[in-house]
């Protein structure tokens, strides 16, 4: 379901379809909440997760609500509008893999918030040369005109400095979150750390942007690292994040 949710913006051709999908998992919601079992494969998977592990209604309607927002295909007028995104979809996606396994505890929940906010400002870098190749930028505009670089920029796949200062200003925030969330490590529930693994792919991304000098067009940006499953082992084993 989330995944479809992201990929809606780029498989419809016009916004009214869009949102026509969106009003499809918000009755879906309302719906299971309402005990009502449906009939769709996934929304019925979603009413046994909700009625096994007592899931908020209101962390699945705001990933719902946030992704129709983004319909409209506009750019993040500042990074605080990115980060305000990444909380509502990301984020809440955390929350709910917290009520998951069972962990009700607010520095698991003050981690979510940061580590959710760093995938979204990752994710954000990671799509620049897919949106590019479309003729499509969605960076903070705050952080491009503090550097002089123009939509057209990474367009085209500039390399120019003023490119890589705006990637830079952009990866500094996540790695900033980063830190935060793990501050709050030793007092996060063992348990919570499941949820949690994805900042090992976070903090693999930022170390690689680091080494190709924030050159977000860098053919070595595009390859797996083969030694992230091994990485996420080890993590998993140790129980932190």
């Amino acid at each position: 379901m989330w995944s479809w949710h992201r990929q809606v913006k780029d498989l419809v051709s016009q916004k009214t379809i869009g949102l026509m999908r969106m009003q499809f998992w918000k009755s879906a919601i309302e719906e299971i909440y309402r005990d009502e079992a449906p009939k769709q494969p996934v929304s019925a998977e979603l009413w046994r997760a909700v009625r096994k592990h007592y899931l908020t209604k209101r962390w699945l309607l705001r990933i719902i609500t946030e992704r129709e927002k983004d319909l409209d295909d506009r750019t993040y007028r500042n990074l605080q509008e990115l980060e305000r995104y990444s909380e509502n979809t990301q984020s809440s996606l955390i929350y709910l893999l917290l009520e998951c396994l069972g962990v009700k505890d607010v520095h698991a929940d003050h981690a979510a918030s940061h580590i959710g906010k760093a995938q979204g400002i990752v994710t954000s870098l990671r799509a620049i040369p897919y949106h590019s190749n479309r003729r499509k930028v969605y960076l903070p505009m705050d952080i491009c005109m503090l550097h002089g670089a123009s939509q057209e920029d990474f367009i085209r796949g500039s390399r120019d400095q003023k490119v890589r200062d705006v990637v830079y200003d952009i990866a500094s925030q996540a790695h900033v979150h980063l830190q935060h969330a793990r501050s709050f490590s030793h007092n996060v529930p063992a348990a919570a750390t499941r949820a949690f693994l994805q900042t090992v792919a976070l903090e693999d991304y930022l170390q690689r942007v680091r080494r190709a000098d924030f050159d977000v067009f860098h053919p070595s940006l595009q390859n797996r690292n083969p030694l992230l499953p091994i990485q996420l082992y080890i993590r998993s084993w140790k129980k932190t994040y």
